[in-house]
């Protein structure tokens, strides 16, 4: 019974691995010959749930990695963009736009930061 128990387990992997890469629950099943009725009854099933938000949550985690490893070029482009005399207005503005927003909001998680650690220090 642990060999079949093992499987199953392996099963779900395959079937949590396919959901965050096929395009439908439907081809989700297929890619893993799961029966779909199966897939959904899974999906309701708390276990099941719980490791496929973590697997989501790792991806997510991934991008956001890579996104801030590409940070410096996005902003270096946005740069090139507002100082290129001979780009449309339009890009200029939204490229300086976008550096405005962007330095508004660090400056406020920063403030936000510091309100949360004052906060925690005083609750200890």
């Amino acid at each position: 019974m642990i060999g079949h128990g093992e499987k199953f387990s392996r099963t779900k992997e395959k079937l949590i691995a396919a959901l965050l890469s096929q395009s439908s629950i439907g081809a989700a099943a297929r890619a893993t010959g799961v029966g779909e009725v199966t897939v959904h009854r899974w999906l309701r099933d708390e276990g099941f749930q719980r490791a496929y938000r973590t697997a989501r949550s790792e991806v997510v985690w991934q991008v956001i990695g890579q996104m801030q490893r590409d940070s410096s070029r996005a902003a270096h482009v946005l740069m090139v963009i507002a100082e290129d005399g001979d780009a449309p207005a339009s890009a200029r503005v939204s490229a300086a736009r976008s550096i405005l927003d962007i330095a508004v909001k660090a400056i406020e998680i920063d403030d936000l930061t510091s309100r949360v650690e004052a906060l925690e220090r005083d609750l200890k």
